[in-house]
């Protein structure tokens, strides 16, 4: 008696999608059929098999091929979270753009942001219709294609460190590199040797994409060397070693004898991508155990004689995958790039005043990739100005200059970060005769001064700038710039517009700025003889100092002067923003 094979179980989703897709077959008979019956796969999802009419499709001699008909196998999850996968069961595909490990098809780049499961399957069809025609008519974009080189998917396994990469190598086949240490969660990939506390790795180039990715095991790393292709179901019978991947594991023996037992051994891959420019980088590495296999191979045969001496178990070891923050610059973008603030980039700033707005404004100043920031603050931290300055607990009883430095300095290796203790007349001119951009948060009317003094003289090169915010609400923003080229310093600027700001009600808003506080205007933070202070949450400060930076960061490139008024959502009044120019 023939026993029956247990029923599938499907999901509400699943069998939502399932029904769907017959009706959807049933109204189009000739552009679309079930093939096979929904099965179970490897990892206990849904899939069934799909064929779609696609001789009418536009096809370009740069695009990818497609017969008549094309057979797809639909993946469904449990439930609607992600959408349903689509992939093929042949290699014609693999090495095409938005391709995932050679079968995969990449229909959502962002499915957090494009699957919306109230269009169904109906609306996979669609982008899986609309891959079709872009990939037949030669539409995709290759060097776009997210991590083309390597088959389209993240190599990452959990655990393991991240491996930060600003350095660019050679085009050799085969380099040293080095990994230092910077956490635990840290390597820091170089190519020059700074010391014994660094790990060697080999730095290995191949000759080729790998579509299929970069295999889980060394025998499948291995392999890949040997072939220009591969199919990921013959990796482990070995061919007999080409001469770049018996070098590889010659390299990573020597790597793995020169670093201490029972650690593991990191190598990083350099692939090219399909459509040429910087390689893509892999970081992976061996289990201590795997590497003390290495050693003791080493040890044993040395290291001429190290890949022969290896069995087919010993390249079973599996390969754990580190994250990689390529931070090279020919393969990144920096995600403030056209942004006001990108102006700074490669500035020498001065901060004068480290308190709520200029706290902020240096942090922001600094994110935004000046070279050099130098700090002037006398003041020492205390506890209540935790609750709207940028500082935290452990920074109590510190300067604060100094304690806003060691802050900054964690922002950014390329940063030099500097400490004036106090302000001089010495110190002023030399910062306006040689900085790009002085920053007065102070609200000191003798650094106002100094300024104006200053802002004349004939060597001068910064730009100058005073912010704050309002008593009342700390809710407003005021910057007052003076360009290069104008003889008036910012509380020039201040004084002559701050005149055609009053006589405007369209700005009442704004005319608190320049008018003396009235009682109950200022906080008093503490009983006694207390420093009256402004008003204002961290989220305030925050937000002010954000806005004024940016707007700051437009005056780096135009020759203009003036004064910027804006507010808050929560000032309850307008314009959000004006400018008015000093004349």
């Amino acid at each position: 008696m023939t026993k029956r094979k247990p029923r599938l179980s499907l999901t509400p989703w699943q069998a939502q999608v399932l029904s769907d897709l017959r009706t959807l077959a049933a109204q189009q008979p000739h552009d679309l059929r079930i093939t096979d019956r929904p099965a179970a796969t490897d990892s206990g999802l849904v899939a069934f098999g799909l064929r779609l009419y696609t001789a009418g499709l536009t096809a370009e001699e740069a695009g990818l091929p497609l017969k008549d008909e094309e057979d797809f196998l639909v993946v469904v999850p449990d439930d609607s979270l992600l959408p349903p996968m689509v992939e093929v069961g042949h290699d014609r595909f693999a090495g095409h753009p938005h391709v995932l490990q050679g079968r995969r098809l990449c229909l959502y780049l962002d499915p957090s942001r494009e699957w919306d499961p109230v269009g169904g399957i109906t609306a996979v069809l669609n982008r899986l219709w609309d891959w079709l025609t872009d990939a037949s008519s030669g539409r995709f974009n290759a060097s776009t294609a997210m991590y083309h080189a390597v088959g389209g998917v993240l190599h990452r396994t959990p655990g393991t460190p991240t491996i930060v990469a600003r350095e660019s190598g050679s085009d050799r086949s085969l380099q040293s590199g080095w990994l230092k240490l910077r956490t635990s969660d840290r390597l820091d990939l170089t190519y020059q040797y700074e010391g014994e506390d660094q790990i060697r790795v080999p730095v290995v180039t191949s000759t080729t994409p790998l579509p299929y990715g970069a295999g889980t095991t060394l025998a499948a790393l291995v392999a890949l060397f040997n072939a220009q292709f591969f199919d990921q179901s013959t990796t482990t019978r070995l061919s007999p070693l080409s001469h770049r991947s018996a070098a590889f594991l010659t390299a990573l023996a020597a790597g793995a004898a020169k670093s201490p037992h029972d650690s593991p051994q990191y190598f990083v891959l350099a692939v090219p991508h399909p459509a040429g420019g910087p390689h893509h980088l892999l970081g992976g590495r061996l289990t201590p155990l795997a590497a003390n296999v290495l050693r003791q191979k080493m040890k044993q045969h040395g290291s001429a004689a190290v890949p022969r001496s290896l069995s087919a178990l010993d390249l079973e070891a599996p390969i754990e995958w580190c994250t990689m923050s390529d931070e090279r610059p020919a393969v990144t973008t920096r995600r403030d790039t056209g942004r006001p603030v990108s102006l700074f980039r490669g500035k020498n700033v001065h901060v004068w005043g480290c308190g709520g707005i200029g706290s902020w404004a240096a942090e922001f100043a600094a994110r935004a990739g000046v070279t050099q920031i130098t700090l002037c603050d006398p003041g020492t931290i205390t506890g209540g100005l935790l609750v709207r300055q940028n500082y935290t607990e452990s920074d109590i009883g510190s300067a604060k200059a100094d304690a806003l430095a060691r802050r900054l300095s964690g922002i950014s290796d390329g940063l030099i970060v500097k400490v004036i203790p106090w302000l001089s007349l010495e110190a002023a001119t030399r910062a306006v005769n040689t900085a790009d951009v002085i920053i007065d948060a102070t609200v000191n009317l003798s650094v106002s001064r100094l300024l104006d003094g200053l802002a004349s003289s004939p060597d001068r090169s910064a730009v100058l700038a005073q912010i704050a915010t309002d008593v009342r609400t700390g809710s407003l923003g005021i910057l007052a710039v003076s360009t290069l080229g104008n003889s008036a310093g910012p509380a020039a600027v201040d004084r002559q517009v701050g005149p055609a700001v009053l006589g405007d009600p369209q700005l009442e808003l704004y005319h608190s700025l320049w008018q003396e506080p009235l009682d109950g205007d200022e906080l008093v933070p503490t009983r006694g003889c207390s420093v009256p202070t402004f008003h204002g949450s961290a989220a305030d400060m925050a937000s002010v100092a954000a806005n004024l930076v940016t707007l700051l960061g437009s005056h780096l490139s135009a020759q203009l002067s003036g004064i910027h008024l804006c507010a808050l959502p929560s000032a309850h009044g307008g314009p959000a923003h004006r400018f008015l120019q000093h004349i």
